[in-house]
């Protein structure tokens, strides 16, 4: 019997951990061919078939990420102005992100902008609104809207940025109007709630185009998370020009004219979806559209995370000195 007792226990430990291997890559036992009738090296055992696991491995489906959107979001009167041709088409939007059950919603919105070189990212759970705007009537100032931040997403984000190379730090901030005033119409609290972590992440401060680009590009992983990404501000964006045209719906020439190129590189093939939105900004409409770049660079974010997947325009609409319109960057998964 003592001869016996070495070989019974090699053939113990050796089926302990081919049992425990098994287990932990959920792989039957049956699926492991080793023989256990011979005394094989422990290393030579894991060597075996660690290298098959790694090969029969499944690869992530990239299909299966969700669209990025870019939301043309309106004055803080929007969640008020119901007859607004704007109001309908964001309550379309919200209902589509909502059917897709995301994880959570990171948005970047042209009502902040951080330093020149550094990005700064909401890791407050709990936050007040900002009411960023001024000459509304009381009620506006009352505003309400339930949401709720993720210091665990904001860490991500954090983590991501700063792999990218980009500078970045975490803060406690309110969410702005540019965020919750579109927000309002298309995920209202009562009608299509979000119920899910929404984290704010700031634009630099600064008209660098490529920049903003590079940013969105940095937090493209969240989509394989089944995480919304949603850039916040306008097509065109003149407020100077809209106190003079305040009344009087009909577009000046430039909102039409860059609004219409701004569809044409957004919809260019993504292979060259960066180059012609470089472009884009070089044009002599370009400043008249958008004296400040601020609420222009939250469609370079969407476009940097949306990778290959294609973009195409859902909706616009000219109206004075501002266009509406309105992107998904990528198809909808089917359910």
């Amino acid at each position: 019997m003592d001869s016996v007792r070495p070989l019974n226990r090699s053939f113990l430990i050796n089926s302990l951990i081919i049992a425990a291997v098994a287990l932990l890559l959920s792989r039957p036992l049956s699926r492991i061919t080793l023989s256990l009738s011979t005394s094989k090296p422990v290393s030579s055992i894991l060597s075996h078939y660690q290298i098959s696991a790694y090969f029969s491995r499944p690869t992530t489906m990239t299909t299966n990420r969700p669209p990025v959107y870019f939301f043309s979001h309106g004055g803080p009167n929007v969640q008020y102005d119901t007859g607004h041709p704007a109001y309908p088409i964001l309550q379309k939007i919200g209902r589509e992100i909502t059917q897709l059950k995301p994880s959570a919603v990171v948005v970047f919105s042209g009502h902040w902008e951080a330093e020149p070189h550094v990005i700064e990212v909401n890791t407050a759970e709990h936050t007040d609104l900002i009411y960023d705007f001024y000459g509304f009537p009381p009620q506006y100032y009352q505003a309400q809207y339930p949401n709720r931040g993720s210091p665990e997403l904001a860490s991500k984000v954090l983590r991501l940025l700063t792999d990218a190379g980009i500078r970045a730090n975490g803060v406690t901030r309110g969410l702005d109007h540019g965020v919750w005033s579109g927000f309002s119409v298309a995920f209202d609290p009562e009608d299509n709630p979000l119920n899910v972590p929404l984290v704010q992440v700031s634009l630099y401060r600064n008209q660098d185009v490529d920049l903003h680009y590079k940013l969105g590009q940095a937090v493209a992983s969240l989509r394989d998370e089944n995480i919304i990404i949603i850039g916040a501000g306008m097509s065109v964006h003149n407020l100077r020009d809209f106190g003079i045209t305040r009344g009087d719906p009909r577009p000046l020439p430039y909102t039409v004219s860059f609004d219409e190129a701004l569809k044409d590189a957004v919809e260019s093939p993504p292979s060259d979806r960066r180059a012609r939105m470089r472009e884009l900004a070089k044009r002599p409409d370009a400043k008249q559209a958008h004296p400040h770049f601020d609420h222009l660079m939250p469609v370079y974010v969407a476009a940097g995370a949306a990778g290959d997947a294609a973009g195409k325009r859902t909706w616009t609409l000219h109206e004075g000195s501002m266009a509406w319109a309105q992107y998904r960057f990528g198809d909808v998964p089917a359910s």
